[in-house]
């Protein structure tokens, strides 16, 4: 109901089970401790009861499995002080009532390392995250989702002073490649910044979406169409 007016978080510190965990997912952002918390819809015993399937509290629903496997976690913390830090940061990027955040301390940028990072043979790779960090105020990148779906990089950075979201494709994984997960996960991040006001930069080098049968089947066009749609509808 809020959404684009009021940032809506969940931290997750213990166990969230069954239909609580519809609550998270519908937040902005989802955040985990490590070591403390699970999030999963049906719980071990349940599913050994129904399937015989023997599984731990970690594998199905750990802090690790909800950031790299399913990417239902922004951010994961490895404990508490570090989860509820790590809020704080990304409430100073998110505008107050749909207003730029502007940080009035601003700083001069010295983008010579660029020419070192960006290599000269195109087949060569390099590490995007090296080119925000270049072209962005110093310390201010905040990645979102940094172990779910790396082919492409979603985060917050500032530029003089003003909060901007970032996507970027990395070459280092998959050669920058498309995929399914890497869809969703940008135009995710795209249709939140549309909805706070918060301008996108684009860095872009790719060269298409993932082929292969397997893709096809599980659906790249209908995927790949929500990230198109995110940038033509954003605002």
């Amino acid at each position: 109901l809020y959404s684009g007016q009021i940032p809506q978080i969940s931290v997750i510190l213990g166990s969230c089970a069954g239909g609580a965990v519809y609550s998270p997912a519908l937040t902005d952002f989802v955040f985990m401790t490590e070591q403390t918390a699970h999030m999963f819809l049906t719980g071990p015993k349940v599913i050994e009861k129904a399937t015989g399937e023997t599984v731990c509290p970690d594998r199905l629903g750990g802090a690790a499995v909800q950031h790299q496997t399913s990417g239902n976690v922004r951010y994961t913390g490895k404990d508490e002080k570090d989860v509820l830090k790590a809020v704080r940061t990304l409430l100073t990027y998110i505008p107050t009532k749909r207003r730029p955040v502007i940080h009035r301390k601003v700083q001069k940028h010295d983008a010579s390392d660029l020419g070192n990072i960006l290599p000269k043979e195109p087949s060569r790779t390099y590490d995007v995250k090296q080119v925000v960090t270049a072209i962005t105020d110093h310390g201010s990148f905040f990645e979102t989702q940094r172990c779910f779906s790396k082919n492409i990089v979603t985060g917050f950075a500032r530029l003089q002073g003003s909060s901007i979201g970032l996507v970027a494709n990395q070459p280092k994984v998959l050669a920058g490649s498309l995929d399914l997960d890497a869809a969703d996960k940008a135009a995710r991040f795209i249709r939140f910044c549309d909805a706070f006001h918060i301008p996108i930069l684009t860095l872009v080098d790719v060269p298409g979406f993932l082929p292969g049968e397997k893709a096809e089947h599980a659906g790249i066009i209908r995927h790949g169409a929500k990230l198109l749609y995110a940038y033509a509808d954003a605002t």
